[in-house]
């Protein structure tokens, strides 16, 4: 196993250059799904090295409940400077993990009480809400009451928005908010955002990913909200509005046309042409070698985290005893 149970750690690094990258030069669509896989799968092997490291660490502590065989010389052999890194592995696992907890506790806490503030008001797909306070957000699906009544109704989510915004808004540009808002829910834009988070908990170089997904998620709804209403200044002019006046969304894994973030940016690219559609970017650019690196940062991960969970788990039943 030796040192390349700890690539995994430090390999999310491959994956900077491109997450720069896809913002500027590929479609938001093809960037947040590239850069929220590779998230993913970075975070995933990270985390299954660091469990690996914790394990001979945790088997060399007194009174620990695993084998005694688990703390055998032969085991601790396995990862180099054990008599550290396995012992820091322990906290190191322990804060992922509630990190990544409080994470996934607040985005339900927020999204049952956003069901729960409408679970009066008429089963539509937009629930425009009679507050002072200028907002709007996309609301997935999810939550039930007591006896299966579905909170949302259609199971389709919900636009929420209050009257304060769109009193601000003139009716084009409230035809573009909501096609903004339909996009995040068809697109299911929060699933994308929560991974992201998750990935950035589990790994802190994985950051740069996160804050480039919440930005092209936001910039695929405004791809989707201009061909939807056919004028991409209505929806730049929109974007301007609402960010002068909003608030923002309750949580940053719920999408929103006023999303903190560099709305300069956005409302820039919506008055240039619409960016052309790429499964993957072209090889000969700087983004296609970012990709192809971070890609290839991944596939390292992969191997090296499958690795060492294999020679782990066989060191692991030649040192338990029968």
């Amino acid at each position: 196993m030796g040192v390349f149970v700890f690539l995994p750690l430090i390999l999310p690094l491959t994956a900077w250059p491109v997450a720069r990258l896809a913002e500027q030069h590929l479609h938001p669509r093809t960037a947040t799904r590239l850069l929220t896989v590779l998230a993913v799968v970075l975070a995933l092997c990270s985390t299954v090295c660091l469990a690996l490291v914790m394990v001979v660490g945790t088997a060399q502590l007194p009174g620990n409940p695993l084998p005694d065989g688990w703390s055998d010389p032969e085991v601790r052999a396995a990862v180099p400077y054990d008599e550290v890194v396995g012992k820091a592995a322990i906290p190191a696992l322990c804060a992922v993990v509630v990190a990544c907890a409080r994470t996934l506790r607040r985005h339900g806490r927020v999204r049952r009480r956003a069901h729960l503030a409408l679970a009066g008001l008429r089963r539509t797909e937009v629930a425009v809400l009679p507050d002072a306070v200028p907002y709007a957000y996309a609301l997935p699906p999810g939550g039930r009451r007591s006896g299966g009544v579905s909170w949302t109704g259609a199971g389709r989510g919900r636009v929420v928005v209050t009257t304060a915004l769109l009193d601000r808004l003139r009716p084009a540009e409230r035809r573009a908010l909501f096609a903004h808002e339909r996009a995040h829910l068809a697109a299911r834009h929060d699933r994308f955002l929560l991974a992201v988070q998750l990935a950035a908990r589990a790994n802190p170089f994985l950051r740069p990913l996160r804050t480039a997904v919440a930005y092209t998620a936001e910039r695929w709804a405004d791809e989707e909200a201009a061909r939807a209403i056919g004028s991409r200044r209505t929806v730049a002019r929109a974007i301007g509005t609402a960010a002068l006046v909003s608030r923002g969304t309750p949580l940053p894994t719920l999408a929103g046309l006023a999303a903190p973030g560099p709305v300069p940016r956005r409302v820039a690219a919506l008055l240039d042409p619409a960016p052309a559609v790429h499964d993957w970017p072209p090889v000969f650019t700087a983004v296609g070698l970012a990709a192809w690196g971070a890609a290839a940062g991944t596939a390292v991960s992969a191997m090296s985290s499958a690795n060492a969970a294999v020679t782990m788990v066989l060191i692991l039943y030649a040192a338990t005893p029968l």
